[in-house]
């Protein structure tokens, strides 16, 4: 690209037409200008299909992956190019990824109603009180955080296999009374709607194109997610190297989860701090960082249960396994952190993050009084007691203290 066109935008020269199943039938008038006037319309088959008939230029379906498609688009740059996509673009659409590629104002948009919103819409649900989960590209484990009791979710399916696997997702982890709405080819000619709960699934001529949506119901052995820091200790699985339900509550307090920022967890033993740092938000990021690889392998595990799969693993010993990770916002560092560990998670800290590191020994004690004497930080002392049976008696027996510095990085 030249320093001329730099200077010169083209004007709004990539259009972005949202397509619904009722093909150019539902197009606006100006929506069939741009797609009749276009040197170029892309999308996908089905998308080209939909509007056969009104392109006057070149039709060429994405490639795969579709961002590599991008060249092609922006080799047009200047001339009217239009892109097709499924109801509103920027609801779970292309819109975001053009965007990263082309400015907002060389743009121009003509959405038409999301699959979520005519979901809501046949269903008399308020769009505004439902969760949303998309399963394209992710893993069923994304359902478990949105499977609250009482709460409605809309999933949109990957293909004509995902309402099954929904399905027997809800029944196994005891949540098989749900009912399921299958939503097939919203708005179109083929539009087609059934309900059954989870343990009654039995469709096995579902369109490609759907969305289920669903009325969470919980049994009495549902594996509900709290919403609340400090998940339950057998919630995880574990050999023992795991931060205590208290003291990982008063934790991820420490940390201060903020929404898109990424933490490192180093030595996560059973990945509970991570796991937990994930779930306060869809686009938190976690590293975990642990040298065991049987910790490490249970740790993805124990991420993958609890709905996180997206918990990034790093097998090596710190600090050295440090070294090529992105910046993080914030960093907690387990019971064996000693003076290298935190000088070196210190350095790499953003500023105005935050770094948490627990010790139960006095050798890293010394660590966290050194640490706190250099960067300032508060240092707290944890003892906790729970009830059991000593001699045949009731009595409160204490657990290991754990004494935490938390500090933020000027």
């Amino acid at each position: 690209m030249t320093d001329a066109q730099h200077q010169h935008p083209p004007g709004r020269w990539l259009a972005i037409v949202g397509l619904g199943e009722d093909g150019v039938e539902g197009l606006s008038p100006a929506a069939r200008a741009l797609i009749a006037n276009a040197k170029l319309v892309i999308g996908g088959r089905r998308h080209l299909a939909l509007a056969d008939g009104l392109p006057r230029g070149d039709c060429v379906p994405w490639l795969s992956p579709i961002a590599d498609s991008m060249p092609a688009i922006l080799a047009y740059r200047g001339e009217l190019v239009t892109v097709l996509a499924s109801g509103d673009p920027y609801c779970f659409g292309v819109g975001a990824m053009l965007s990263a590629h082309v400015p907002p104002e060389e743009t121009i948009c003509v959405p038409a109603p999301s699959a979520l919103s005519l979901a809501c819409a046949r269903l008399g649900w308020a769009l505004d009180d439902v969760a949303t989960v998309s399963l394209c590209g992710r893993s069923i484990h994304t359902l478990a955080p949105a499977l609250q009791p009482k709460r409605r979710l809309l999933v949109l399916s990957a293909d004509a296999t995902t309402p099954a696997d929904v399905a027997r997702y809800l029944t196994a982890r005891g949540f098989e009374r749900s009912m399921l709405h299958v939503l097939e080819a919203l708005g179109g000619p083929r539009e087609r709607i059934r309900a059954m709960t989870a343990d009654h699934f039995g469709l096995n001529d579902v369109e490609a194109l759907n969305l289920v949506a669903i009325e969470v119901e919980a049994g009495a052995h549902a594996k509900v997610i709290p919403l609340g820091s400090g998940l339950p200790d057998e919630m995880f699985e574990h050999d023992g190297q795991i931060t205590k339900r208290e003291i990982r509550a008063v934790t991820l307090s420490s940390l201060a989860p903020r929404a898109g920022e990424l933490l490192w967890d180093v030595g996560c033993g059973s990945g509970s701090i991570a796991i937990e740092w994930l779930l306060r938000h869809p686009a938190n990021r976690a590293i975990a960082i642990e040298r065991e690889m049987l910790r490490a392998a249970r740790a993805a595990r124990n991420a993958a249960e609890l709905g996180v799969p997206r918990l990034e693993m790093v097998t090596g010993e710190a600090p050295a396994a440090l070294d090529a990770l992105p910046q993080p916002d914030a960093i907690f560092i387990g019971g064996g952190g000693g003076s290298q560990v935190i000088d070196k998670s210190w350095g790499a800290l953003k500023p105005s993050g935050r770094l948490v590191a627990n010790a139960i020994t006095l050798a890293t004690e010394r660590a966290l009084f050194a640490a706190q004497a250099e960067h300032g930080g508060t240092l707290t002392r944890l003892a906790i007691e729970r009830l059991d049976i000593v001699g045949g008696r009731q009595a409160f027996r204490p657990a290991m203290t754990v004494t935490q510095w938390s500090a933020t990085k000027p």
